[in-house]
């Protein structure tokens, strides 16, 4: 689904962070996205999401060259990116809305887009995040897990074929972290999700990355893929080779 061919990307007056770098993602597999602060993780995420454009080489998507955001991808950040001004109803109607607005156009919303009222898929998505009974509220009203549940009903309600995440459990509590990572899980099975998750913690690496690709020190030029049995296992059914692959990626966060 993501071929990343040979790309060189670095911000002005700052050190290079890929040069040469190439990269394949097929359609249905799930990422973890592993490396040091400054390494370059979040900035691969922005290039694969198009909001960054590498200087050299090219990022194909689904085989189409990406030159702008595609309506397919969809992005969840540490922050949420919710509206402060909007419910968490109305935040997660808002990309329904917009996409109607354009039309099923092929730029700003696939061709095939839900013919289903906003109102409606909204509700569905709430009612199956557990966020009916807030629904009404606005984000400063709720807790962190509240609303970055409300950041991935709104997502998802758009129906992407990609999602992208940028550190977005890192500020829950683990009650919370450990039962949006569960939810993450569930849906890319339904949906057959490529999922594609940049963070910090090799735990969270190993629960939601079949495929785990290490980012060492800048400049990068190879990508470092370790698969990872244990998502296939179950972390959880498996908890020897859970601790094992933590383990192996400490040791290779050590080498990067």
């Amino acid at each position: 689904m993501i071929e990343v061919k040979s790309i060189e990307f670095g911000y002005p007056d700052r050190p290079v962070l890929f040069t040469g770098f190439s990269w394949q993602v097929a359609a249905g597999q799930a990422w973890s996205v592993l490396g040091a602060s400054g390494c370059g993780k979040s900035t691969l995420l922005y290039l694969l999401a198009g909001l960054r454009f590498p200087v050299r080489g090219e990022i194909l998507v689904g085989g189409v060259l990406l030159h702008r955001p595609r309506p397919g991808t969809g992005l969840i950040l540490q922050d949420y990116g919710l509206l402060p001004w909007a419910t968490l109803r109305q935040n997660v109607m808002r990309g329904s809305k917009i996409r109607r607005f354009y039309g099923p156009d092929g730029r700003h919303a696939p061709r095939s887009i839900t013919t289903s009222p906003a109102d409606a898929v909204a509700q569905q998505w709430l009612e199956r995040l557990d966020l009916l009974r807030v629904a009404d509220q606005f984000p400063g009203q709720v807790s962190g897990g509240q609303r970055q549940r409300a950041a991935i009903a709104r997502t998802l309600s758009l129906e992407p074929d990609l999602l992208l995440m940028d550190e977005p459990f890192a500020s829950l509590d683990a009650p919370s972290r450990e039962s949006l990572q569960k939810l993450v899980l569930q849906f890319r099975q339904e949906r057959g999700l490529t999922t594609i998750i940049v963070t910090h913690s090799i735990e969270e690496a190993v629960v939601l990355g079949e495929y785990i690709l290490i980012l060492g020190k800048p400049p990068i030029h190879r990508a470092r893929v370790i698969q990872n049995p244990a998502f296939i296992q179950g972390a959880v059914a498996d908890p020897a080779g859970y601790f094992e692959m933590c383990n192996q990626l400490r040791s290779e966060l050590d080498l990067a």
